[in-house]
């Protein structure tokens, strides 16, 4: 008997339509013939979903008693014996009632497979086995009925049935998941916009992965090696070396533009131990991978190329990452390059990117693979670093010129024993002919000295060889005299010419190479960064291969103390006092006399270096340097101007503001006052003893009012003015909104407290916080429209929410940032004596106790105010 086939609803979270969907599918395959029976379907009160069973066949559930009480379920032998071809099971993960067949429904529904019976099913998220532990972190909600995650993936069909987060919390509020009575309890906590964006984001990536493990079976089934770039994968290749980190590091950043998965992969070239100093530069390229979010894989691959393109094409990568090569052009051409191999293996199914890294104490070629390296006698010592090209005498590398030096040990006598055995048809003409030629090439390599060795050589070999009489240094002919003398001209002609462009090509290389620097200044200077200054001074130590450099302060004259923003004040040998306001290297001068070149900036400000001196070409491009810095310096002290400014001109707008309001609002509860004592004073036998007690009502609501006027007023000034004291200590939330709600007395009777029980206690400011607490809840009195309002509390994992609910008109979505400034009203409300503080001072508070104040619609209509306490003392809080 064949096994039926298993199709499942996947859901985020309930509520998104799963059991909609499949009972949707199983009248469409009833209409089309199929003999189609509802095994289970939840029953959540919902008509939309009721409606959809429409007349399917519904086999009757089984009645089991259980400790007294009566439970329904599944009737599995029922189905069996009904024998459908498709039968419609809701809810996978549920447990079934002790006296079942089964202790789990999916063991139900694996019965039915086994006996040929095709099912439709629904499952959430947070039922997966693998996932349980991690939607708990998320939401806070422990789920004990799981699902194993093989009998899931082993399913035939998974569908994802998705919902944005924001539709499924409308659908919540309309009453179309819950009843009325768990709407509000819903929403603050499991149904948060934030835990169903993250459960939603969860869905897809797992449903992702099923579907590339789908595509990947076919890909094996059908035999296709090519990459499909269905998703982005960036694959970088390792060396173990520290030119490697920077190829992570730039893989990381393209993975992350792109989206993609980040996979580095190290080929070695057998089954041994990585070469000396690899394995430690592995392990932390593996660091390093990890840290930025990536995944090692190590091979071993007689060939790299092949290798590397085979991990590619195994992993279905888009692109490669690759190290250019560091191999002398010599060596490239005997072993030949592999990033060329690769390219060509590849077939133009992947992007290879080769990254220009340092060059390093080993050979990269480029490749996952390591190769000793030789050591660089072309590259100075520490001791001599600088701009150590332009010191040489020659513009030609050490390298080229032990090549040149090599071409003509080996291919003098060479030539010399070939024309030593032609000498029957070779005479003088012939051998300095052929001499000349060798000549030439070592002076194109080598360039001036080794081309006077060569041709001294030559000259001394064609004299004594080929100029009668031979096997002497003495001349027969005086026009060989003038033939020998030629030939030692030509060369140095030659080698002139080959030093004199090599020169210049090495001036222009150095000049396109300071105008890139002073390129990339300019460009930190114009990026919005805070500080660009460490960057600049970093390109400086790199360019001209410095110790360190600092950009170091005086103290201000008349003996003024130095900038407080510095690091720290150090003085010279003449008593001046300087502060460090930027460095790079070590170790830094902390004063100019500990640099060997200072170079000043602005009046205040001087550029101290340490390292080697600096040549004239140097030194002018240091100039231009010195200009962008202080050109950088000025910059900073005007965006520091520019922010005091701003501050003095919101303390403007804020004195206006208040100057503007004071007028009205501060006058009319002293006027009521006045008006109403006035009369009880002055006409004292003319008020009855109930309109005294009104009149002293009305003086007392008007004190109170002016009261939280003021201290609102007092709160905003030092909120704006930053002197806002936070005392951290552990707090009982309860008594805090207890506190608040009693503040506002007799207004307080309106308001209903939920969820207060069982609290853990919070490290938190409890005067700010019931401040906060007292101006939303006033607010929302004041716009309750009678109808009362709720506060009510929840718990996420590490914050704790206090919802203010009221049934009022509710605040647009557009309009809700626009409230949270000072003196902005929206004018719903029927009292017209605010200013437009309470909430601009609670978002305040709530910030300085490291809070955040959200505003959300409430279910039927209304405003939420919520406010999100961490459970902890923020890690930034000043002692």
């Amino acid at each position: 008997m064949a096994r039926g086939t298993l199709r499942l609803y996947l859901g985020a979270a309930p509520g998104v339509g799963k059991t909609y969907a499949m009972l949707n599918e199983g009248w469409r395959r009833k209409e089309r013939g199929t003999d189609v029976v509802v095994g289970w379907v939840q029953e959540h009160g919902r008509p939309q979903t009721d409606a959809q069973i429409r007349d399917l066949e519904i086999v009757p559930r089984r009645r089991l008693e259980y400790r007294g009480q009566f439970f329904e379920e599944m009737d599995l032998d029922g189905i069996l014996e009904r024998k459908p071809q498709l039968a419609l099971v809701d809810e996978l993960a549920h447990t079934n009632v002790p006296g079942c067949k089964h202790p789990k429904r999916y063991q139900d529904v694996e019965e039915l497979l086994e006996a040929g019976i095709n099912v439709i099913s629904t499952i959430n998220l947070q039922h997966l086995e693998s996932l349980n532990d991690v939607v708990e972190t998320i939401t806070g909600v422990a789920q004990h009925e799981t699902v194993p995650d093989p009998f899931v993936r082993n399913a035939d069909q998974i569908e994802l049935v998705d919902m944005a987060p924001e539709a499924l919390r409308r659908r919540l509020a309309h009453g179309n998941i819950y009843k009325p009575e768990r709407v509000d309890a819903a929403l603050s906590n499991y149904f948060r916009a934030g835990n169903l964006t993250a459960l939603r984001e969860l869905a897809l990536l797992w449903v992702a992965d099923r579907v590339d493990e789908e595509l990947s079976d076919y890909r094996e089934r059908h035999h296709i090696a090519g990459a499909w770039e269905t998703k982005e994968r960036v694959l970088v290749s390792l060396t173990g070396s520290r030119g490697s980190a920077i190829l992570i590091r730039r893989a990381a950043r393209m993975a992350m533009r792109s989206k993609a998965e980040l996979v580095g992969v190290h080929v070695r070239s057998d089954d041994t131990v990585t070469a000396r100093g690899g394995t430690q530069g592995l392990v932390q390229n593996r660091t390093l991978l990890d840290d930025l979010g990536g995944r090692y894989v190590e091979v071993v691959g007689a060939d790299v190329a092949p290798a590397l393109v085979e991990v590619a094409r195994a992993e279905n990568a888009t692109q490669l990452v690759m190290g250019a090569t560091h191999r002398s052009r010599l060596t490239e051409f005997v072993r030949g390059s592999v990033i060329n191999s690769v390219i060509r293996a590849a077939g133009g199914a992947l992007d290879v990117h080769v990254i220009a890294t340092e060059a390093e104490l080993r050979h990269e070629d480029g490749s996952g693979a390591e190769t000793p390296a030789a050591p660089d006698r072309s590259r100075p010592n520490s001791a001599a670093r600088g701009r150590h090209r332009r010191r040489l005498l020659s513009p030609l590398s050490f390298r080229r010129r032990v090549a040149a030096l090599l071409i003509g040990i080996v291919g003098f006598p060479m030539l010399t024993i070939a024309l030593i055995t032609g000498r029957g048809h070779s005479g003088l003409s012939t051998a300095l002919s052929a001499y000349l030629v060798l000549v030439v090439a070592v002076a194109a390599a080598g360039g001036i000295w080794p081309a006077a060795l060569a041709a001294v050589a030559g000259f001394l070999l064609a004299h004594y060889y080929f100029a009668p009489p031979i096997h002497t240094f003495a001349i027969a002919d005086a026009r060989d005299i003038l033939a020998l003398v030629m030939f030692l001209v030509t060369p140095g002609v030659v080698s002139l010419l080959v030093d004199h462009s090599a020169r210049t090509t090495a001036t222009a290389n150095q000049a396109r190479s300071d105008a890139r620097m002073l390129a990339r200044v300019a460009g930190r200077m114009v990026a919005p960064e805070e500080n660009t200054l460490p960057d600049i001074l970093q390109e400086l130590v790199m360019a001209f291969r410095l110790q360190a450099v600092a950009i170091l302060r005086s103290s201000e004259p008349k003996g003024e103390p130095a900038d407080p923003s510095a690091e720290r004040v150090s003085r010279d040998a003449s008593g001046g006092s300087w502060s460090l306001v930027a460095g790079a290297g070590e170790p830094l001068p902390r004063t100019p006399d500990d640099a060997g070149l200072q170079v000043p900036l602005t009046n205040r400000e001087v550029l101290a270096l340490r390292g080697p001196g600096l040549t004239a070409e140097d030194r002018a491009i240091l100039t231009a340097f010195a200009a962008q810095l202080s050109t950088a310096l000025q910059r900073a002290r005007l965006d520091g101007e520019v922010v005091d400014a701003d501050g003095l001109a919101r303390a403007n707008r804020l004195l206006s503001d208040l100057l503007a309001t004071a007028s009205h609002d501060l006058r009319r509860p002293l006027s009521v006052i006045k008006a109403s004592a006035t009369a009880l004073l002055e006409r004292p036998q003319a008020v009855d003893s109930e309109a005294a007690s009104d009149l002293l009502a009305t003086i007392d609501d008007e004190s109170d009012h002016l009261d939280r006027l003021v201290q609102n007023l007092l709160d905003l000034s030092r909120l704006r003015a930053g002197s806002t004291e936070v005392q951290y200590r552990s707090t009982d939330i309860a008594k805090a909104i207890e506190s608040a709600v009693a503040s506002l007395a007799p207004h307080s009777a309106a308001v209903h407290v939920e969820g207060t029980d069982s609290l853990p206690p919070v490290m938190t400011d409890p005067v700010l916080l019931e401040r906060a607490l007292a101006n939303l809840i006033d607010n929302a009195l004041a716009h309750a429209d009678g109808a009362g309002l709720h506060v009510e509390v929840g718990t996420v994992p590490g914050w704790i929410d206090v919802r203010v609910v009221d049934r009022g008109p509710g605040i647009p979505p557009a309009e809700r940032a626009r409230i949270l400034q000072p003196f902005q009203q929206l004018g719903d409300s029927r009292h017209a004596d605010g200013v437009g503080l309470g909430l601009a001072v609670a978002q305040g508070f709530v910030e300085a106790i490291g809070g955040e104040l959200e505003i959300e619609d409430t279910a039927g209509g209304g405003c939420t105010m919520v406010i999100r306490i961490p459970e902890s003392e923020p890690a930034d809080a000043a002692p």
